[in-house]
């Protein structure tokens, strides 16, 4: 789960993370209040939504006085900002975060995210702030620091120190410290799976502030935060994968055409690698998980032909723990209630797998079955493209 970012920074404030003064406005009347309440002489307007880049894409304005910081306000609210990581589909601007400008001589990168090989959280820092950690990793890999942190002990100061002697903080080392070890506590307190802030300033008076923070959270992990959970924004989700996860399905959204309704991940992954390869583009990922009921085949279907990009659906069931005379009658079931107007391949396998398909030859329902997974595959990518399953 992602947050906005004043959300972040006020989660960061708490573990005593400085950040600039600043305030949340919903109508440009209370974004030039905010400012008005900020004092100084300089605003920066930011569009809260869950997509980096916002200022390439014109979410982030400078203003010098109250009527520009009202014009700002004004234009982004309702906007759809389209960057490059939510491309044509773009995000809607409902909030808009007020900050008092800060003037930043040096501007420094820092996070926190699990390194799943080495299973340790992995502080990356580097001195070329303000710019996405992809780039800097591309154009100069030596510029970054890494180091992985021991679990049973946390990130200690002598790590934090070396870190910050890495960045050229000598000056500044206990204020590095600080900022470190809270943001770890942070990440560790409340089961985050990446916090980063960038850029981290370093002021003209000395002071190390957070001018833009990012977090995210482990989903399996929100029943212990209650408070975390409650800052979810489901307007900036996309549609389709909210409603997969208000009904406990796992669910990507992509860009093709051929909807995907699969157990298991590994399957999932496997599955759209053959559509692929079978020259066709996979509609999404959903994995109906193990012992998925009838019923919830029907809402994996109804989720899946919701998406009005789809030409096709391909449901590829390896039963185990799952059945498949359940997911039989959930295809049963979603051809007679919702009559989809696109073909639907089916391969099944594993567990009552001879029940599934009698019951599928027994209903009479319109679907194109498959033996094999390059089977289905290639029966879906035929019929998505207009073509005949052969």
């Amino acid at each position: 789960m992602e947050i906005h970012e004043y959300q972040a920074k006020a989660i960061l404030a708490d573990y005593g993370v400085a950040i600039p003064e600043g305030g949340l406005a919903y109508s440009p009347e209370q974004a030039t209040y905010r400012a008005s309440e900020i004092g100084g002489e300089q605003w920066v307007i930011k569009a809260q939504i869950h997509s980096g880049a916002r200022g390439q894409a014109g979410g982030i304005r400078l203003c010098r006085d109250e009527r520009e910081v009202w014009e700002a306000a004004d234009d982004l609210l309702g906007k759809r900002l389209v960057t490059h990581q939510t491309g044509e589909r773009g995000r809607g601007v409902y909030r808009l975060y007020v900050e008092a400008a800060v003037s930043a001589e040096r501007e420094i990168y820092l996070g926190f995210v699990l390194d799943r090989s080495a299973e340790r959280v992995m502080v990356v820092a580097s001195t070329a702030g303000g710019t996405a950690i992809e780039e800097i990793a591309a154009a100069d890999p030596d510029a970054i620091v890494r180091v992985n942190v021991e679990p049973a002990v946390g990130l200690q100061a002598f790590e934090a120190r070396e870190i910050a002697f890495a960045l050229g903080l000598a000056g500044l080392v206990p204020q590095a410290v600080q900022v470190m070890t809270a943001c770890y506590r942070a990440f560790s307190d409340l089961d985050a799976t990446m916090l980063e802030i960038n850029p981290l300033a370093v002021t003209a008076d000395g002071r190390l502030l957070a001018l833009d923070a990012k977090m995210t959270f482990d989903d399996n992990a929100l029943f212990r935060h209650q408070d975390v959970s409650e800052l979810r924004d489901k307007s900036q989700e996309d549609p389709r994968e909210r409603t997969a996860t208000d009904r406990g399905l796992s669910y990507v959204g992509l860009d093709g055409n051929i909807g995907c309704i699969i157990n298991g991940a590994g399957l999932a992954m496997a599955t759209m690698d053959m559509i692929k390869h079978a020259g066709g583009e996979p509609a999404n990922f959903l994995d109906i998980g193990g012992g998925a009921s009838p019923e919830r085949v029907l809402k994996a279907f109804r989720l899946v032909l919701s998406d009005e990009n789809v030409k096709a659906v391909l449901v590829n069931i390896f039963a185990g723990i799952n059945r498949c005379d359940w997911v039989a009658e959930g295809v049963v079931q979603a051809l007679v209630q919702l009559d989809p107007s696109v073909p639907v391949v089916v391969r099944l396998s594993g567990t009552n797998v001879a029940e599934g398909r009698r019951i599928l030859a027994d209903a009479e329902v319109p679907v194109i079955t498959a033996d094999s997974l390059a089977e289905a595959g290639t029966k879906a990518a035929a019929v998505a493209a207009g073509g005949a399953a052969r």
